[in-house]
């Protein structure tokens, strides 16, 4: 009989070690994977498919979307289980995969990141961080955890691009425009002394001088919108979103937007892409040989 409270942890660290996934996700699939032993007490062993279903029945106030992580995160666990020959085959692999549709961020137009970021106090170091850290992730087209994670060794002004470790610890080059340099610049002209050697190289500071959190982020945004008058529902990744959509809608190559934000497959690129269809079709039919 495997006991879930041993063999979690070894899964833990082969995502971390082998898979090279990044820190949030293996939280996130460990979080799920637990929840669901700890609701069934079944072993690992004899899960069946009738099992995994029964207990998405007992979790009915959940979102399909949220139901489609749990089974991600499910497949890969007993995919583990079975390259260390515990199991023979994947009881997940036998439950259909909710139909969860694309989820679209409401973009934010030039004019309305431009209101956001005019929105934000400049008069001390807080008000300089926050609005880098806004530029930064507008311009750069950055996660929330890439823009407090990036670190001071990772800008390079005279070149004009930051360097981004991302999901799995796969590093990205990204431009950096001249607005976001400036409040880059501007910024750590007033940062603080960090508290610790363990935060000397990050770039975005709290108050105690640690390392700022994703939380922080994520209000500044929030506030930011509400100071601008922005009524739609905001957070870091609608930064993103809008920043893709943006290039795009000016005619930026697809697999160039998809080299910034470090997406594996094209296709996760297209659900940023939602431009009106007159939009591509001027732009598809501008370069077609036989276009009159």
């Amino acid at each position: 009989m495997l006991v879930p409270d041993q063999i979690i942890p070894e899964y833990g660290s082969y995502l971390r070690i082998e898979r090279a996934m990044s820190d949030n996700t293996v939280s996130s699939y460990l979080s799920d994977i637990t929840c669901f032993f700890g609701s069934t007490g079944l072993d690992p062993e004899t899960v069946a498919p009738d099992d995994i279903i029964t207990y998405f029945a007992s979790r009915s106030g959940i979102s399909e979307r949220t139901q489609a992580r749990i089974l991600s995160a499910l497949r890969s666990f007993f995919n583990y289980l079975m390259l260390e020959g515990y199991i023979s085959h994947n009881p997940a692999d036998k439950v259909d995969t909710p139909k969860t549709g694309r989820h679209l961020p409401d973009v934010l137009s030039v004019e309305e990141v431009g209101a956001m970021i005019s929105s934000v106090d400049i008069s001390d170091w807080k008000g300089l961080r926050d609005r880098a850290l806004l530029e930064i992730m507008y311009g750069c087209g950055l996660r929330v955890s890439e823009a407090v994670g990036l670190k001071v060794t990772d800008i390079f002004f005279k070149e004009g691009f930051v360097r981004i470790i991302g999901k799995g610890n796969k590093q990205r080059l990204v431009p950096m425009g001249d607005m976001a340099s400036d409040a880059l610049n501007a910024y750590l002209q007033v940062r603080p002394e960090p508290e610790n050697a363990g935060n000397s190289d990050y770039v975005f500071l709290n108050a105690r001088g640690g390392r700022l959190s994703r939380v922080s982020a994520f209000n500044l945004v929030k506030n930011s919108a509400l100071a601008a008058g922005i009524n739609k529902d905001i957070s870091p990744h609608s930064l993103r979103h809008s920043f893709a959509t943006h290039l795009i809608s000016n005619g930026a190559d697809l697999r160039a937007v998809q080299e910034m934000l470090g997406h594996e497959s094209i296709l996760t690129t297209e659900i940023y892409t939602h431009i009106d269809k007159s939009t591509w079709q001027s732009t598809i039919l501008g370069c077609h040989p036989r276009k009159h």
